[in-house]
């Protein structure tokens, strides 16, 4: 056999392995709604080739490197198990095969253990306020979401009429996008109807400027829990004017609230939710971002002060070209310019995590991207620290804690802030640029501040409409090892 046909028949193999997952990642869907990612890159719906992508996707993000005979071996066991409804991540699970030293069969059936017998949730019906960045994003996930008819259920948009051919022009936006890419699937419209039809989900378009006056029950609408993806109302008295339409049960707002409103980030203070929250928000992407990585310092090093820098992409809210903005510098050319801005993230860490309350400082540029910002979290800690032992933390943190799911960590010299365009984590912990000195610390935190903070918001929501599948393996206690010199 000659040089170059030894990596051809190398990745032909791992094709191979690849399609043979394929029915049973969709088997397991759809008749169990067991979701299966690798360290939160979801397997559903990839292609074999986008499944051998994900692989190495993980590995080149500092991750085990994972075999696809090991991923294919985990997923043929989970299926013949068939557990219920769950959210399985894959990668760990083999991991946990590898440290247990026990048949691979009765690993998982203990590790899968919670989930025998789990359902799946009641239908929640799901409207958009609003379909722009964030909006388009939440409908992309819904979407891939929906399975059986459990759980969320994407039913309508609101938006004001653009033009007359609006609905084409919607549906056109939800197709396409410039940043992250095509849509998975196929979208048509029904004119007759105004509905969009993605995927086979009919997604009802309603064109309405006054949020309190519409009947949602018309559209077979019921319950829903409206979210208000536009900004122009933030606290409890313009929220509130969605209740008073027809079909409404609850409310989540796309970004910081004002006054006594729940400002929720998930992992960090969701359990708070109740039944009797009717308005709630999900914060701000670069909140959500900071405030998992924040509380995991905090806990194991404790945090006496602290100033966080962001680094952001520009925004909708910025003008393409110098022209009038009320807001400070704002009116200058997104594009062409650094903008240094406010940000009240520093402060808005302390509505999540209250232990945090005066410690901390914000402000902002906007830089000449579309999407990923980075965070600079510039702390000084009551426990001296040391890089290695810092980042060891983190990078357990990312795979084991009750906080997995909001923090990744990263360690390639390679890497730019579009090799995170994507993420499903909150927050991604750069370990090559962390700064320890003692109690001085530097950390450094890319964000997807478009999908990572679309896919939180949609963990609220599943909290909020009890949805929330199990996690899977479980979480264990994750501290960080102190060399004798700290300790």
């Amino acid at each position: 056999m000659n040089d170059t046909a030894a990596p051809h028949d190398a990745w032909t193999a791992r094709e191979e392995l690849a399609e043979r997952m394929i029915p049973l990642i969709g088997a397991l869907k759809r008749d169990g709604d067991v979701v299966t990612s690798l360290h939160g890159h979801r397997l559903v719906g990839l292609s074999a080739t986008g499944i051998v992508e994900v692989h190495d996707r993980v590995a080149q993000l500092g991750h085990e490197e994972l075999a696809l005979e090991d991923t294919l071996a985990v997923i043929e066991a989970i299926h013949a198990l068939a557990p219920g409804a769950s959210s399985l991540d894959v990668a760990r699970l083999v991991e946990g095969h590898r440290d247990s030293g026990a048949p691979l069969a009765d690993h998982l059936a203990q590790a899968l253990a919670p989930a025998f017998g789990a359902t799946a949730a009641e239908p929640t019906d799901v409207v958009l306020y609003g379909f722009g960045r964030i909006g388009r994003l939440l409908a992309r996930i819904l979407i891939a979401h929906t399975g059986g008819g459990s759980g969320l259920r994407l039913r309508a948009i609101v938006v004001r009429r653009g033009s007359a051919n609006d609905l084409v022009k919607r549906a056109s936006l939800l197709l396409r996008d410039s940043v992250h890419g095509r849509f998975a699937g196929s979208v048509t419209v029904d004119e007759e109807a105004e509905q969009i039809i993605a995927n086979g989900t009919r997604i009802q378009v309603i064109y309405s400027d006054d949020p309190a006056s519409i009947d949602y029950t018309a559209h077979g609408i019921r319950d829903a829990i409206v979210v208000d993806n536009t900004g122009r109302w933030r606290d409890e008295a313009g929220l509130s004017r969605h209740l008073e339409s027809t079909g409404v049960a609850r409310v989540l707002l796309t970004a910081p609230g004002k006054g006594a409103l729940k400002n929720i980030v998930h992992g960090i203070n969701d359990q708070t939710l109740t039944p009797d929250d009717r308005i709630v928000t999900a914060a701000s992407c670069t909140t959500n971002a900071i405030t998992p990585v924040l509380k995991a310092v905090d806990e194991a090093y404790g945090i006496v002060r602290g100033h966080v820098e962001t680094v952001h992409s520009f925004t909708n809210d910025q003008n393409l070209i110098d022209n009038f903005h009320s807001g400070d510098r704002r009116g200058r050319s997104a594009v062409l310019n650094m903008v240094i801005t406010e940000t009240g993230a520093a402060k808005a860490v302390a509505r999540a995590l209250p232990e945090l309350e005066g410690k901390l400082t914000g402000s902002a540029i906007r830089v000449p991207t579309p999407d990923v910002s980075l965070a600079v979290l510039h702390l000084t800690l009551e426990r001296p620290a040391v890089k290695d032992e810092l980042n060891d933390y983190l990078r357990r943190v990312s795979l084991h804690s009750k906080l997995r799911q909001q923090i990744d960590y990263v360690e390639s010299p390679e890497v730019v802030s579009t090799d995170f365009v994507g993420s499903h984590r909150a927050g991604i912990v750069d370990g090559l640029a962390t700064i320890a000195n003692e109690q001085d610390v530097v950390l450094y935190v890319w964000y997807d501040n478009e999908y990572g903070y679309s896919c939180q918001v949609i963990r609220v929501l599943e909290v909020m409409a009890g949805s929330h599948p199990i996690v899977l393996p479980e979480r264990r206690e994750v501290t960080p090892h102190l060399s004798l010199l700290h300790i």
